[in-house]
């Protein structure tokens, strides 16, 4: 395994660690958690592919953004910097939102999609008394009640369920910090990504936990219906951590992605 930092945009650098060898796999984790998210999955997956996770701008170990940034952009620097022709995405939640409009914008440099408890860009949230608290929280950077109510909207399954050991340091280390670089500087995507679902051509599969926000799943099957042949995967035991709550059965998904040969996925000099 190797780590480094990666230069982006205004001077930031991102943290990244690859492993592995194969057909290359990037995971994304979502808005208040950092490459951590994928620690049960990460060490056995590097047995059969390529495998990079990284921190977003302004999450774990990744510097916080100075000016106006695009994760789409910063996920673009990463599979240059490890020469990745093409790349399977792997994405969680917000990780779930970049990896779909990246596909959208770059379709020549994706090669699948694993979308675990993605939101999308377009789609329209109900409201409710939590999520706008939970907005606010974040809007406002508050980050002990970020926490807080993450922990109480997100991670349904509670403190004696698998993974809550990585799950709640996680959250609070990056409940401030991830709210701040999304208000304060993170761009929208150019079109809204549930517009332009009959465009993605990708093997795709969905993956949602049985015990995630039900609005979650209303997200989900909007994107199965709208990927052509796209697969929706509901995962028994958990809740929007699934890579902490449920690794064994995401690994099981994440074996299956069809496989290309090593040349079509990493350049070589």
């Amino acid at each position: 395994m190797t780590t480094e930092l990666i230069p982006v945009a205004d001077g930031g650098r991102i943290w990244a660690e690859r492993a592995g060898d194969g057909p290359p796999l990037v995971l994304l984790h979502g808005s208040v958690h950092d490459s951590r998210l994928w620690d049960r999955v990460f060490a056995t997956l590097a047995r059969h592919r390529t495998v990079v996770r990284y921190d977003a701008r302004g999450h774990g170990r990744s510097t916080p953004p100075t000016g106006p940034f695009r994760y789409e952009d910063d996920l673009l620097a990463v599979l240059d910097r490890f020469d990745f022709r093409t790349a399977g995405l792997v994405g969680l939640s917000m990780g779930g939102e970049v990896a779909l409009d990246f596909a959208l914008e770059h379709p020549e440099r994706v090669r699948s999609l694993t979308l675990i408890a993605a939101s999308a860009g377009g789609h329209e949230w109900p409201r409710s008394p939590e999520t706008d608290a939970y907005a606010a929280a974040r809007r406002g950077s508050v980050g002990r009640r970020t926490a807080e109510l993450e922990l109480a909207l997100w991670a349904s399954l509670g403190d004696r369920a698998p993974g809550f050991e990585v799950i709640e340091p996680m959250v609070r280390e990056n409940a401030e910090a991830g709210a701040a670089a999304e208000k304060g500087h993170a761009l929208d995507p150019a079109e809204d990504a549930v517009g332009g679902l009959d465009r993605i051509g990708v093997p795709t599969v969905v993956a949602v936990g049985d015990h995630d926000h039900p609005e979650i799943r209303v997200i989900a099957d909007r994107l199965a219906d709208g990927i052509p042949g796209a697969r929706l995967e509901v995962v028994v035991g958990a809740d929007h951590y699934l890579p902490l709550r449920a690794p064994g059965r995401l690994l099981e998904l994440l074996l299956r992605i069809p496989q290309t040969s090593l040349s079509e996925g990493i350049l070589t000099s």
